[in-house]
C-alpha cells in the first residue's frame, strides 16, 4: 500500500466574513486558495444544498507540508487556552516551544462513542454515549494514489460500513479535477479520500486567493436577504 497523507479538514460554516477573521486575525492563518460554485458539489462538500457556494483553504502554508489570541475571549483549562469559533468549533492552544519546521496544528480530536469501533490515525476522545454532529459537521481529508480509491471503496462495503459517496470526479472551474470517495466511521464522521496526483495541482497555493475571497465577501448580499426574512445565518 503506498504512503497515504492527511490534508486537511472541512468546516461547513454560514458566516464566512466573521470565520475567515477569526482564522486570520486570531489564529495567525492566511488564506491559501479561494474558489466560487455556481451550483451545489456532487459530494455534498456545501451540505444538502444545489445553489452557490465557495471554499477557501487557509492553513499555516501549504497542504504538501502542513496540516495569538489578541482580542478574542478565551476559557482556560489547565494552562489550555480554549478558543470557539463563528459556529461553535473549539480551538485548544498551547503555550509552547516548537521547531521551525513543525506543524502549528498538532491534532484534530474528534468525540466518539466507542474506541474500539473507531480507529484511525486521529485522537478520540470516548463520551459514553451518542455523538451529536448537529447541521454543521464537516470532514477530515486524507489523500492516496487515484489507483487505490476503489479498492478502499470496496474493503469498506465489503466490511459492512457507509458509503456517503461512492467514487466520483470533482471539478473546480480552471483547475485540476480531482477523484474522491466519502466514508463514515460507526460515529457519523465523514473521511474524504481523494486522488493524490491531481490533489497535488489543485491545492497548489493561490496568491491571488485572498483578494478573490474578499473580492466575493464584497459582493455578498446575503446578509441583507437574511435580515428581510428575519433568519440568522448561524443558528445558536
Amino acid at each position: 500500500m503506498s504512503a497515504r497523507r492527511a490534508l486537511h479538514f472541512v468546516f461547513k460554516v454560514g458566516d464566512r466574513k466573521d470565520t475567515i477573521k477569526f482564522y486570520t486575525e486570531v489564529l495567525g492563518m492566511k488564506v491559501l486558495r479561494h474558489e466560487e460554485f455556481e451550483e451545489g458539489c456532487k459530494a455534498s462538500c456545501n451540505g444538502p444544498y444545489d445553489g452557490k457556494w465557495s471554499k477557501t483553504m487557509i492553513g499555516y502554508g501549504p497542504e504538501d507540508d502542513h496540516f495569538i489570541t489578541k482580542g478574542w475571549p478565551t476559557k482556560k483549562d489547565n494552562n489550555v487556552a480554549i478558543l470557539e469559533a463563528p459556529g461553535g468549533y473549539k480551538y485548544f492552544i498551547c503555550d509552547q516551544q516548537k521547531s521551525n519546521s513543525a506543524d502549528p496544528v498538532q491534532k484534530v480530536s474528534l468525540a466518539c462513542s466507542n474506541l474500539q469501533k473507531s480507529l484511525c490515525k486521529l485522537e478520540l476522545k470516548d463520551i459514553g454515549g451518542p455523538v451529536n454532529h448537529e447541521q454543521a459537521f464537516g470532514r477530515i481529508a486524507f489523500s492516496c494514489p487515484t489507483s487505490e480509491l476503489a479498492g478502499i471503496q470496496d474493503a469498506v462495503k465489503n466490511s459492512g460500513y457507509k458509503i456517503l459517496t461512492p467514487l466520483v470526479s470533482l471539478d473546480t472551474p480552471g483547475k485540476a479535477t480531482v477523484h474522491v470517495v466519502i466514508l463514515a466511521d460507526p460515529d457519523g464522521h465523514e473521511i474524504c479520500f481523494v486522488g493524490d496526483e491531481a490533489f497535488r495541482e489543485l491545492s497548489k497555493v493561490d496568491p491571488k486567493g485572498e483578494g478573490l475571497l474578499k473580492e466575493a465577501i464584497d459582493a455578498d448580499k446575503s446578509d441583507e436577504w437574511f435580515a428581510k426574512k428575519g433568519l440568522s445565518k448561524v443558528e445558536k
